[in-house]
């Protein structure tokens, strides 16, 4: 009855979609034996599960895992002193900028994200 309620409200879906699609993104991250796109398969499991509209779960799916991805790759980039990501921003064109790539990463992966939660969305709609 008080999950009913409290699910039913929804300013309080927004934040706790957020919270679980981050939490579960870090949690399959975990596991080295998945491909990388594994978490959009939770995101979509998740969004399936708590009733929003499109736009919103997009928006959801894609602060989730694009925060978590952010966080990540800077924590990882500062651990070593920026010297792996400043060789790939040479590579690629972004003139060494390893900010701009850590961008891109989280910008990818908020894609990815948000798509999968659309696509639950419009599948939960029919």
């Amino acid at each position: 009855m008080l999950n009913n309620i409290i699910m039913k409200s929804t300013t309080f879906k927004f934040p706790v979609s957020i919270f679980l699609i981050a939490l579960a993104t870090f949690a399959i991250g975990l596991y080295g034996s998945l491909p990388w796109w594994s978490f959009a398969v939770t995101n979509f499991i998740i969004s399936l599960a708590i009733v929003q509209k499109p736009w919103v779960s997009f928006v959801a799916g894609a602060l989730g895992v694009g925060a978590i991805w952010a966080g990540l790759a800077t924590g990882i980039d500062m651990a070593n002193n920026h010297l792996l990501s400043t060789k790939v921003a040479t590579l690629l064109p972004l003139k060494g900028s390893y900010v701009l790539l850590i961008i891109i990463t989280a910008l990818v992966g908020a894609l990815v994200g948000g798509f999968a939660s659309l696509t639950a969305a419009y599948l939960r709609k029919k």
